[in-house]
């Protein structure tokens, strides 16, 4: 062998050896994450839950304080208790105020993070570093999970995501030499990542399969530790004890926030009948993603039972197939029963919402099917005795593939038109998508272009408020005041989501108040202020009904306490009309000025405000 020879041999061998480093693996996969979703960058926040979560939560608008934190352990808005993620959107508005850029990036980078500490958990679990690479890099790159990470309000799952990664980490450092301190670190994570979304409940059982492989504790396989199953669940109850008080919250948070209204307009067979073909369902998605949208409208009673039929035999052969290889072939077992378990809390049984499934479901199940595909992809190159090089390329073509879908997805989210046209064009009869692409063109001055798509989320989901209540607005808007009413009216009998309750009786009231029908808008102010006895649109629309009416001191009261919540000149302005009114022209002199102090150019404040002093110099 010559020198040249010779120095190509070692370059080669440096390189190998390189590449087999867990760090150098780890920041590729790292690399590769920001590489796939640098789309996401240039997206802005979606009308879709980012204004519930950021753009409209003046809580979370105000970043981080301690009555912020105080609100966001107690509250459970949006349906949910997640006070980790609620803190988490606080600090990216604290940092970097409502540039939707930089909390893009920290989702970018939650994921990533989540992709490396899944590849150094199996790796340290299996011993196998190229397996555990391409698992990770499956779910670094995997179409279905762009939702999770191109979606500002989905925080909440990747960061339930790391302390459940985090969990297990701390769950293999506490079976190796096991101590209540390091058993109360895989709690505490586990507690962490409940607080962030409820969504990794089922970590207790996942850990149960854990045990089984690949950690091997169960006492009737080779293990040094040789404990019994029985033992093994007595040893998880702690964290059972977490889950169910985690359960508990959140079907508590459903039900007062008004998700668990789904559940009662589907029949339990539907629910059932769903929930079986989307099990296979979401397998077809994972292998072949396409067709992708943010919202899959629910069947309802338009599944043919031949297909919950074909699904369900489909599940039982695979179970009864893993089983049967079970002790040749254990990653099967642990992968087929992780995704199942998972899957479950968020597969329909108990429907939050109308939609049939959700890409965003995925990402902690799917884990599950990617040991299987990574494990029984090696087994089969394996077998094949093909070249590394060659094995190495096929893996590198399938995770290309991937990433290249993934790449072209992430492109849907780069603004709520982008996003809803996209789903409206891949789904059909989809009355949520309808509904939110009239909305995006509402937003950008389009109301014409809004209308049909207003009316035919309507026809789609007659039963779905938002449609209603977004038509009302733009009847409203257009001066067609009775169809205002109607559709406003159709919202309130429908929804059961307390921030659009409120928003539609105050525009309600409103409409009613320039109809001069004033008992009836004193009526719908009302009904908002029981909700949200802090709304200032509503005390002073209320003051206005009030005082039209002659009721002076309700309504100096109403508008006083408008004022106090936060500096607002139509506060003032009212404030004034009652307190002039009332005959207290020192005080409603005041109330002028303050309007005009933060609205110098409201030319009525300063026509009555002359009149006043007018009056006082006679």
């Amino acid at each position: 062998m010559t020198q040249s020879d010779e120095t190509m041999t070692k370059g080669r061998t440096s390189l190998s050896e390189i590449l087999r480093s867990p760090a150098i693996i780890a920041a590729l996969l790292f690399a590769a994450t920001l590489i796939v979703y640098i789309n996401t960058l240039n997206s802005g926040f979606v009308n879709y839950d980012d204004p519930a979560y950021v753009t409209a939560n003046p809580h979370v608008l105000q970043g981080l304080s301690w009555s912020n934190i105080k609100w966001a352990l107690t509250a459970t808005s949006e349906a949910n208790w997640h006070p980790l993620t609620w803190i988490s959107h606080m600090l990216d508005v604290e940092l970097f105020g409502m540039n939707p850029r930089w909390h893009h990036l920290d989702n970018i980078v939650l994921h990533g993070l989540n992709v490396v500490l899944l590849f150094l958990l199996l790796r340290k679990a299996t011993g196998s570093s190229a397996a555990s690479a391409f698992l990770a890099a499956l779910f670094a790159v995997h179409p279905l999970n762009v939702e999770s990470v191109a979606w500002i309000s989905e925080r909440k799952t990747l960061l339930s995501m790391l302390f459940l990664l985090l969990a297990f980490l701390a769950y293999s450092w506490y079976a190796r030499n096991r101590s209540w301190v390091r058993y109360t670190v895989v709690a505490l994570c586990f507690a962490l990542g409940l607080a962030a979304k409820p969504m990794v409940v089922t970590l207790p059982v996942l850990l149960l399969f854990w045990d089984c492989w690949p950690m091997r504790r169960l006492g009737t396989q080779d293990s040094g530790e040789g404990r019994s199953f029985i033992w093994l669940v007595l040893e998880k109850s702690p964290l059972f004890v977490l889950s169910a008080a985690s359960a508990w919250i959140t079907l508590d948070a459903q039900r007062r926030g008004g998700a668990l209204g789904s559940t009662g307009l589907l029949p339990a067979g539907q629910r059932i009948g769903n929930a079986i073909f989307s099990y296979v369902a979401y397998v077809g998605k994972g292998v072949w993603p396409s067709r992708l949208a943010v919202f899959y409208p629910h069947p309802e009673g338009s599944l043919a039972i031949w297909k919950v039929l074909s699904a369900g035999a489909i599940l039982l052969i695979i179970t009864g197939l893993v089983w049967f290889y079970r002790k040749d072939r254990p990653w099967l077992l642990t992968g087929w029963l992780w995704y199942l378990v998972a899957m479950f809390p968020m597969i329909g049984i108990v429907q939050v919402g109308r939609q049939a499934m959700a890409d965003r479901y995925a990402y902690l199940p799917f884990v599950g099917l990617f040991l299987v595909a990574s494990w029984g992809g090696s087994e089969i190159l394996a077998r094949a005795r093909l070249e590394t090089s060659t094995s190495a390329i096929i893996a590198g073509a399938v995770l290309v593939a991937y990433a290249s879908v993934a790449f072209l997805q992430t492109s849907y989210w780069h603004n709520s038109y982008t996003l809803f046209s996209h789903a409206v064009a891949v789904t059909s009869r989809n009355g949520v998508a309808e509904g939110n692409l009239g909305a995006a063109l509402m937003q950008t001055g389009r109301p014409d272009l809004a209308l049909p798509h207003f009316e035919a989320a309507e026809e789609f989901m007659p039963q779905l408020s938002t449609p209603h209540y977004n038509l009302g607005v733009l009847r409203q808007q257009q001066g067609q005041r009775e169809a205002a009413e109607q559709e406003y009216q159709l919202a309130l009998k429908y929804s059961m989501d307390p921030t659009e309750i409120v928003q539609a009786h105050n525009n309600l009231g409103f409409l009613l108040l320039n109809l001069g029908r004033l008992p009836e808008a004193e009526k719908e102010f009302t009904a908002v202020l029981q909700i949200d006895p802090n709304k200032q649109n509503s005390l002073i629309g209320r003051g206005m009904a009030e005082f039209d009416q002659g009721k002076l001191d309700v309504a100096v009261i109403d508008l006083v306490r408008a004022t106090q919540i936060a500096p607002l000149a139509a506060a003032q302005f009212w404030l004034g009309r009652a307190l002039e009114a009332k005959g207290q022209i020192e005080q409603a002199e005041g109330a002028y000025r303050a309007a005009l102090q933060l609205s110098p150019g409201m030319s009525e404040a300063q026509k009555r405000l002359d009149s006043l002093e007018t009056t006082i110099k006679k």
